[in-house]
């Protein structure tokens, strides 16, 4: 017996724009992974840089979408790059985009991020949100986590792309 065959209801006369937001401070692999996903879904990403003043960054705005564009060079027409304060929801709305990306690690981000979904549905319901399951060999790994081993003086290799690597042995070199 075969499997029902399921019509795809995408209308591709629809163009899909998704909003992905972090801090990228800095950007991982694990970030990376869930922006290839999405472009894979996606018709055009825009990666959003939060200003976060909560956080005092390591790296400036202009650095990490540095580093992005440069782990990224064969997508460069299909995602964009902006920095952003104030409420998610508002941002995508002045952007046209319809769908918010969200990566997930742990239990302790789903409970975070199920929050601000909710929230944001709250404020906009015609945005949905939607989250990614980080691979096995990335479920562990954020950048505060990756700059504590960097700024100790280990090793970060496979967790960063290379310019990230260099960059913070640079920023860290004793």
């Amino acid at each position: 017996m075969t499997a029902p065959h399921h019509a795809d209801t995408r209308d591709d006369s629809k163009h899909v724009v998704a909003v992905y937001p972090g801090t990228f401070d800095p950007i991982t692999n694990g970030h990376l992974d869930i922006l290839e996903r999405a472009l894979a879904m996606f018709d055009q990403i825009i990666v959003t840089i939060a200003l976060n003043v909560r956080k005092q960054p390591l790296f400036d705005v202009e650095e990490r979408i540095g580093f992005i564009r440069d782990a990224i060079p064969g997508h460069a027409a299909r995602v964009e790059f902006a920095s952003f304060d104030g409420l998610l929801v508002e941002f995508c709305k002045s952007r046209g985009a319809r769908v918010i990306v969200r990566g997930l690690r742990a239990m302790a981000d789903f409970e975070y991020e199920f929050q601000f979904a909710h929230m944001n549905r709250r404020l906009a319901p015609e945005i949905d949100t939607v989250f990614f399951m980080t691979d096995e060999r990335n479920h562990y790994v954020s950048s505060s986590l990756v700059k504590e081993v960097a700024s100790l003086g280990g090793d970060v290799t496979g967790l960063v792309p290379p310019r990230v690597q260099q960059a913070l042995q640079t920023r860290f070199a004793r």
